[in-house]
């Protein structure tokens, strides 16, 4: 962007976008002057310009901020192309475009990345629109790749990763997904430990509104049966009777304090995991994604196991019966002995890899389904596409987990009740078919599933306002 030619084109354009002249751009004159010029753009999108360009924070661009905004924003774009351009001839061809998205666990056909290339529009950006295809070789230069997207706020390809973070996103109360991959610049700026300390106060606050309907879940796994029919009204009644509203809270305070410790050593564990499975890639592919997060979710879960222990035992504690965390924790010591903070520990291991597994299947499956389909000049799916794949995923993981969850929080209570005898994970689940039937291993499944949308839309939301306090750049 450089030149006294080129600083008349760019002020031509200026004029062009500045459609009621009052010497501003704000996000309305992008969007009609930009529809004029055969560019359509989201709200989102121009808003996203305007706030990355807009130094003195009067909500519009100056010609000064907008040639600054141009600017800035070509060293970027310059950076992605080299990254896309693998042969280094100086152009990028369908099979980079690829290999770029194999790179972050997205596959498309040929056909699909062609489809994405022909929206790379030749020519400048603001003339005439056409589409580029010779010969059949569908291949953009440098030029081509600029004028395409320097009015456009997502470095389309390389981004796409940033918009689809799952599990630091979405916290629905289960620590069982595989963990978010954090890019080469995102781990050298620090970026890294933001998102995770957002994601970490997202789901305090998220595991905090929702908590009531997780006390009842456990409630209703461990008392409910047939000749005890606990309903969700019933159940809810039944804690405020006991033990006031203030009940509907009790274990929600280790619930949330586990978050910090399981969240940092997942992290820790599955970048460790990482370099020994040795891939060159700088992301995993989906199989070595679901290998390391799984052994990073159990080294995790077995480091903070015993407060596992302490939410269940928390959770189902009648008025009076401890004066705290720590309180239920000697008591427990002192009666049962440290075994009994790691009951349950079998079912709950073996939980990991059918929700883990399900969770990333489905959320993969739906985010190349959407790209496929509606990817071609915006990688942004939108927060409903987003909330819709988090909360659909996390419903199929749980569905398929969920008997041994329900097995666990049994055998991690087990003890607590007076006179139960120990009984293991098998006799468990038989005793369970036996009195109870397949539905009995899905008690408490309601309450469950009602919490996952509210809990992923609260996480969402607190997530994206905990990333610009933090200072990471919003996408």
């Amino acid at each position: 962007c450089g030149g006294p030619d080129h600083r008349l084109r760019l002020w031509s354009l200026f004029q062009t976008l500045d459609v009621n002249r009052d010497g501003g751009l704000c996000v309305n004159d992008l969007a009609v002057g930009l529809r004029r010029l055969g560019l359509h753009r989201t709200e989102g999108e121009l808003r996203k310009i305007v706030q990355a360009g807009d130094k003195d924070l009067d909500g519009q661009l100056d010609f000064e901020e907008f040639v600054h905004y141009l600017q800035d924003h070509e060293k970027k774009l310059r950076l992605v192309f080299k990254s896309l351009d693998k042969k280094n001839d100086g152009r990028i061809d369908a099979q980079e475009i690829m290999q770029s998205l194999r790179d972050l666990g997205v596959k498309i056909s040929e056909q699909q990345a062609e489809k994405i290339l022909k929206r790379i529009r030749t020519g400048h950006f603001w003339g005439p629109v056409t589409y580029m295809d010779k010969n059949g070789t569908m291949t953009i230069d440098w030029n081509e790749w600029r004028d395409y997207h320097l009015l456009h706020p997502v470095e389309n390809i390389p981004e796409i990763i940033l918009y689809w973070k799952h599990s630091t996103i979405f916290d629905v109360g289960e620590n069982l997904t595989v963990p978010d991959e954090f890019t080469v610049e995102e781990r050298q700026t620090g970026m890294w430990w933001r998102h995770l300390v957002a994601g970490g106060g997202a789901g305090a606050v998220s595991r905090t509104c929702t908590a009531p309907l997780d006390r009842l879940k456990v409630l209703m796994q461990v008392h409910a049966s047939r000749s005890n029919n606990m309903c969700i009204v019933g159940g809810f009644t039944q804690m405020i009777r006991e033990g006031g509203a203030r009940s509907l809270w009790r274990g929600n305070g280790i619930n949330v304090l586990k978050i910090a410790p399981e969240s940092a050593i997942k992290f820790m564990a599955y970048e460790q995991i990482k370099r020994l499975i040795g891939s060159d890639q700088e992301t995993l592919r989906i199989h070595e994604r679901l290998v390391a997060g799984s052994l990073a979710g159990a080294i995790a879960q077995s480091s903070i196991y015993p407060m596992e222990v302490l939410k269940t035992r928390m959770a189902l504690r009648k008025t009076g019966q401890y004066s705290g965390m720590l309180d239920c924790a000697r008591k427990i010591l002192a009666r049962e002995g440290m075994a009994a903070f790691y009951k349950g520990y079998v079912p709950n291991m073996l939980g990991i890899i059918p929700y883990a597994g399900i969770d990333l299947a489905v959320y993969e499956t739906l985010k190349n389904a959407w790209l496929q389909r509606y990817a071609v000049n915006s990688a942004d799916p939108g927060v409903f596409v987003l909330l819709a794949c988090g909360t659909m995923s996390s419903t199929c993981g749980q569905l398929a987990s969920y008997p041994l969850a329900l097995v666990r929080t049994r055998m991690q209570a087990q003890a607590s009740m007076e006179g139960a005898p120990e009984v293991t994970m098998s006799s468990l689940f038989k005793q369970i078919l036996r009195t109870e039937g397949a539905f009995g291993l899905y008690r408490g499944l309601a309450p469950n599933f009602m919490k996952v949308i509210p809990a992923v839309s609260i996480s969402y939301v607190v997530y994206e306002n905990l990333k610009i306090t933090l200072g990471v750049q919003s996408r």
